[in-house]
């Protein structure tokens, strides 16, 4: 081989390393572009799963503050979402990794769909607990108002029973004025008064009842006492009247319609059955004592 040959195959062995250069620098150049066109892309789909993280975060911190769903799987969701965040701020830029990120992204979001039906649920819920919770409030205001009328009302009626009753236990009586006796003997029918005890066949009793307004259409009862000067009772045709171990002339009986009345009896006595002294007459109603008169028979 001589100089020219040599010199020939150098230069094809130079061209030809030179192409091998330049396809080499040619394929690395194609490499860096797809690598930097990769990267681009993951770091783009890096920053979309940190923002779709940052937001679903927020929003369980949200439903955590509210404490309107489950704590437990607020807890779970927040803590898986906090991995994913520190995973992919570690993130090697692998496309099986992204992928699989995405993957449980989308079920973290599903997850998340249901938090926020769950959350829905129980503010409505909530909202019709508080609607009747209301209701019932009113309610029970209402009837504690009615309940409070209704002691009052209970209290005067308690009250009123009580003056009522009050009023029953003390007896009203009658109100006697000017009791009057008089002597009286019978001739040919007729009754003429006299003092001379020896032809008294009468002993007559004349009081007046005074006005009470609180009175309408009672019947009225009062007993007649006639005593001799020995103090013992006088009886009315030989009969007497005992009531309760007391003993009276005459027992009287008379309608009061509450207006001032004249109420006027008499006893009968065989005549000349009487002496001389101090008669008194007395006036009872149940027992007690309305008036007390005295006269004088010769």
């Amino acid at each position: 081989m001589n100089y020219q040959d040599t010199k020939f195959n150098y230069k094809i062995l130079l061209a030809a390393l030179i192409a091998v250069i330049i396809g080499i620098l040619i394929a690395f150049y194609y490499s860096h572009a797809q690598s930097k066109n990769r990267i681009d892309y993951l770091e783009d789909e890096k920053a979309i799963l940190v923002k779709d993280l940052t937001l679903m975060q927020a929003e369980v911190d949200r439903l955590s503050t509210a404490n309107e769903v489950n704590e437990i799987e607020l807890q779970n969701s927040k803590y898986r979402i906090e991995q994913l965040l520190d995973s992919v701020g570690r993130l090697n830029f692998d496309i099986t990794k992204l992928r699989e990120y995405k993957k449980e992204l989308r079920q973290m979001e599903l997850m998340h769909d249901s938090l926020k039906l769950k959350n829905n649920s129980l503010r409505y819920n909530n909202s019709i607990l508080s609607q009747k919770y209301n209701e019932t409030k009113t309610k029970m205001e209402n009837l504690e108002s009615k309940a409070g009328k209704l002691e009052v009302q209970e209290a005067a009626l308690r009250k009123q029973n009580k003056i009522i009753s009050e009023q029953l236990r003390i007896k009203s009586y009658l109100r006697i004025l000017s009791p009057q006796a008089t002597a009286y003997r019978m001739r040919g029918g007729d009754a003429i008064i006299t003092n001379k005890a020896s032809i008294v066949s009468r002993l007559r009793s004349c009081v007046v009842v005074s006005e009470d307004m609180d009175v309408i259409n009672e019947d009225k009862i009062i007993y007649l006492q006639f005593l001799d000067p020995d103090k013992r009772v006088i009886t009315h045709n030989a009969t007497t009247i005992n009531v309760n171990g007391n003993t009276y002339s005459k027992r009287v009986e008379f309608v009061y319609n509450g207006n001032q009345k004249d109420v006027c009896d008499y006893i009968a006595v065989p005549e000349g059955s009487l002496k001389n002294g101090l008669y008194t007459l007395n006036i009872f109603e149940n027992e007690k004592l309305l008036a007390s008169s005295e006269f004088q028979l010769k």
